[in-house]
C-alpha cells in the first residue's frame, strides 16, 4: 500500500510539473491569435486545456494520497519543491532559460531539504 501511495504522490508531482509547462507553452504560442480572438483564444488553446487537465489530474492525486494518511506538513512541502525542481530544469531545456550559479545552488539545497523530509514523509496511518 504505501508503494502506491508514494507512486501516486510522484504522479501528481510531475503532473503538476507538467501543467506548468503547458501553460507556459500556450502563453507562448498564442501572442497572434489572442491579439483578433482575445480570452476566446485563450481558453480554447489546446495547450492551456491540458494545462488545466494536468493540474486536475495532480489534484486528484495529491487529495488520494492525504486521504491514505500522507501527513499535510511534509507532503506539501515535497510537492511543491519537487514541481519547483522539475519546473526549473524543464524551463531550461524546453524554454532554453539559463540557469545561474545561484539557482544551481538552490536546486542543491531544495534537493537535500526534499530528502531530509521524505524520510519521514510516508509514515502514513494503515
Amino acid at each position: 500500500m504505501q508503494l502506491q501511495i508514494v507512486f501516486v504522490f510522484c504522479i501528481a508531482v510531475i503532473f503538476n510539473a507538467l501543467a506548468n509547462i503547458l501553460i507556459k507553452t500556450s502563453s507562448l504560442r498564442d501572442s497572434a491569435q489572442t491579439e483578433k480572438l482575445g480570452i476566446i483564444w485563450t481558453i480554447l488553446n489546446p495547450y492551456f486545456i491540458a494545462g488545466l487537465a494536468s493540474f486536475g489530474l495532480a489534484l486528484l492525486g495529491y487529495r488520494y494520497v492525504l486521504g491514505k494518511g500522507l501527513k499535510l506538513s511534509l507532503a506539501y512541502p515535497v510537492f511543491t519543491s519537487s514541481g519547483f525542481i522539475i519546473v526549473l530544469i524543464a524551463s531550461a531545456i524546453l524554454f532554453k532559460e539559463r540557469l545561474n550559479l545561484t539557482q544551481w545552488l538552490g536546486i542543491g539545497f531544495i534537493l537535500v531539504g526534499v530528502w531530509l523530509t521524505a524520510l519521514q514523509m510516508f509514515d502514513v496511518e494503515s
